[in-house]
């Protein structure tokens, strides 16, 4: 498999019919490859293949009326909502799938040793014919694996398996593998197509584009084993460079959203978060290929949209400080400091008498509401329960026997309700008493007053206090990002309560016209069993009331919570960033990826102290050792730079070499090396990056957009944070001795290396 490698998104190919697939072989065999041509060992396949082609348009067919049908129907509401929504995404990502991939859905197949003969093609999705025979089976079902995880010393009851290689909907390669003596010796066409481990590797060496490519159908035993791994609790893939973590962890997020039912029909749904912009755009077409489209990416950055505009943190101790919990963990005093109830108690005046709210019915109301309720959200409880105390203390102060006053009466439960909601003195010490906040105000404070941030984080020293307050409260840094997250998930919606009073009218004026509308079929109903008045009964009522034809609730989608969170080059996270993921994850089922040896500010702990230290246990490890992206030549010179710093770092063992020596040469020699690179590679084909510091060199400077952005053609410049996650065929380092020094220097040298699958080229003044 080509694990972190470019995705090759093909969007102009076009899907071949089925009457034209029957009369066209699938192959398009280059001529070197002819002995592979022979009909014995492909008429098989091509009867297989025109029966799969015509089967493709009748499904392309039936999941595009049944999509219109459903999105036809009104949405409803409750649990019908949710399977008509679910229904309607899983029709939608498979109908996407099925018109973007034609009989290049097939990634191969595979025949039983049991002497059945039966073949069984494995493919991107499943699939039918009219008779309802199996065609193909989805490379996610327990069925699949066998294809994925068989090998010489384990099987798995396979005889033989074949991959096919696609170019634009054409076989141009395919491989066989043989499991027995009895196949080996049997036939195969004296072997002709038995060359799996050499193709396997010419597909490593292959050129890079700006996507990561598909490699679904080279996927190895140990990563299938990965990607096949139950959801609960988090699951870390350590590895080094190109070993496929992040392939291996996106084609699990794609298994999971297909074997896990809790994961397919839950809202919550899978969260990827990445290091920075242009990973995401690099694997955005990863899960849509594999027929998953509803997955949210993001950064730590994108979480929030303070981030898009926040610097890094210019202080380093500041940072540092930051980066720990116990400013995170000061929200919750700091917001309970306004939760506190009035020490005094309160007189309510009301039309027929006084009422005292003494300072333990204020703390009675406070302690109604249900924990975990954000504070803005809680208000309006907070509310209610203070009116039922002042109502139940005015019906206990009357005097059943006194006079009823002669011009006001005793009043009923309602007018009471009334009364004291409207009363102004009492909503005025309420809002004083809990008043509506902003996350960005009780953050911004604990940066301007040093006493109220030392009061809510006592753990800070004197000194750590004062150098962490600035002139502007709200001056927000990438390291704030985490508090933030905090104070606006503790406090929420400062219009929580507009918004719900709005959508309450909304629903009585909705009731008022669909009771007129009622009345009116009532009215109009002259049959014996008066079957309209059954429209006044409460349940059908209520049922009439359309959630979409109410306002809409605005949610920002990033704010969870996700069933399942994906987290590459997680080596990097802070502990405060950490709690901004797992706020987010309450199932705590996590697929964590990265490598200690790759972090930047080091990683002294293992995977398991650090995990469960900031709460995401229990924790399950699978390490990966082969490097398939980078050559050995790149590896022999890219491992002392990081062991002279982290001498037990997981260094990968290379699979491949490339036949280029790492070359050296000065600053100056930058453009002759690119045109030198791009006059060879002339056919618009392969990727370089020129990775300096600061991200720019003669070159052109840094693109922090999609990967398609190049400052030449096809060839980037960036730093090696930027680099990080990213691969190319050519990678030239300049002055690297810029990148730093320590473990910071080492990491970026190290990384920045790693990043080629070709030539490596390191130029210094």
């Amino acid at each position: 498999m080509l694990p972190e490698s470019g995705l090759e998104s093909d969007r102009s190919r076009t899907v071949t019919t089925a009457h034209h697939r029957t009369s066209t072989s699938a192959f398009a065999l280059p001529e070197h490859l002819s002995a592979k041509a022979d009909p014995d060992l492909i008429a098989d396949d091509d009867a297989h293949f025109a029966a799969i082609a015509a089967a493709l348009e009748r499904r392309r067919s039936e999941d595009g009326r049944r999509l219109d049908a459903l999105r036809r129907q009104p949405r409803g509401s409750g649990e019908y909502a949710l399977e008509r929504d679910a229904e309607i995404r899983r029709l939608s990502s498979r109908l996407l799938l099925l018109q973007r991939f034609g009989l290049d859905l097939v990634l191969g197949r595979m025949v039983p040793s049991d002497g059945s003969g039966t073949t069984v093609y494995v493919g991107r999705t499943g699939l039918t014919d009219g008779d309802g025979h199996r065609l193909l089976i989805d490379w996610r079902s327990p069925a699949a694996e066998p294809f994925f995880a068989a090998t010489h010393a384990h099987p798995l009851g396979l005889a033989s398996r074949r991959r096919y290689r696609w170019s634009r909907a054409r076989i141009t390669d395919y491989w066989d593998e043989v499991f027995t003596t009895e196949r080996l010796s049997g036939g195969l066409q004296a072997h002709a197509a038995l060359d799996d481990q050499s193709a396997f590797i010419a597909n490593l060496g292959a050129q890079r584009t700006g996507r990561m490519r598909d490699v679904l159908g080279t996927i190895q035993a140990d990563q299938d084993a990965i990607i096949r791994a139950g959801s609960h609790g988090a699951l870390v893939v350590d590895g080094g460079p190109g070993t496929g973590k992040t392939v291996v962890a996106l084609h699990r997020t794609a298994h999971l959203l297909y074997s896990d039912e809790r994961l397919r029909r839950h809202r919550g749904g899978v969260l990827v978060v990445g290091p920075h912009e242009p990973y995401l755009a690099y694997v955005a077409d990863v899960l849509p290929s594999l027929g998953e489209d509803g997955v949210l990416t993001a950064t730590v950055r994108s979480l929030l949209p303070e981030g898009a505009a926040a610097p890094a943190e210019a202080a380093p101790r500041v940072a540092d400080l930051k980066s720990r919990r116990d400013l995170v963990d000061a929200v919750e005093p700091a917001v309970r400091l306004y939760e506190e109830p009035p020490a005094e108690a309160l007189l309510v005046e009301t039309p027929w008498d006084e009422v005292w709210l003494s300072p333990e019915d204020w703390a009675e109301a406070f302690n109604a509401l249900d924990s975990g309720t954000p504070h803005n959200e809680a208000r309006e409880d907070v509310w209610t329960a203070l009116l039922q105390i002042l109502v139940e203390a005015h019906s206990a102060g009357m005097d059943p026997d006194a006079a009823r006053d002669e011009e006001n009466g005793e009043p009923s439960t309602e007018q009471l309700y009334r009364s004291f909601d409207a009363n102004r003195g009492l909503r005025e010490a309420f809002a004083r008493a809990w008043p509506v906040l902003r996350a960005e105000e009780i953050v911004g404070d604990l940066f301007t007053v040093p006493a109220y941030l030392s009061r809510c984080a006592p753990t800070l020293e004197p000194d750590e206090v004062r150098s962490l307050q600035r002139a502007d409260p709200q001056a927000w840094t990438l390291a704030d990002l985490p508090i933030l997250d905090a104070a606006r998930r503790r406090i929420g919606d400062p219009d929580t309560a507009g918004k719900r009073r709005a959508r309450d009218r909304a629903r009585e004026r909705h009731q008022a016209a669909m009771d007129r509308v009622i009345d009116d079929l009532v009215a109009a109903d002259d049959s014996d069993l008066q079957l309209m008045t059954t429209l006044k009964t409460e349940d059908i009522r209520d049922r009439l009331i359309v959630d979409e034809d109410l306002p809409a609730e605005a949610r920002d989608p990033l704010a969870g919570p996700f069933e399942h969170i994906v987290v590459d080059e997680a080596q990097e996270l802070t502990d405060a960033e950490w709690q901004m993921l797992l706020d987010r994850c309450p199932s705590r089922s996590l697929t964590i990826v990265g490598d200690r040896a790759q972090a930047r500010r080091g990683f002294t702990e293992s995977w398991r102290q650090r995990l469960e230290r900031v709460g995401a246990g229990p924790v399950e490890i699978a390490t990966l050792r082969i490097n398939y992206r980078t050559p050995e030549e790149v590896m022999a010179e890219a491992a002392p730079v990081i062991r002279a710093q982290i001498p037990d770092a997981n260094v990968p063992t290379s699979v491949r070499a490339s036949g280029n020596a790492v070359r050296h040469g000065t600053v100056d020699e930058l453009g002759q090396v690119l045109d030198a690179w791009l006059e060879e590679h002339d056919q618009g084909e392969g990727t370089a990056v020129v990775i300096s510091a600061d991200g720019t060199t003669a070159a052109g400077p840094v693109q922090g957009g999609a990967p398609g952005t190049a400052v030449r053609d096809r060839v980037r410049s960036l730093t090696p944070a930027l680099a990080k996650g990213l691969e190319f065929d050519l990678v030239i380092l300049v002055d690297p001795q810029e990148f730093g020094t320590g473990i910071e220097g080492a990491v970026d040298r190290y990384v920045a290396m790693t990043r080629a699958t070709q030539q490596l080229v390191i130029l210094e003044d």
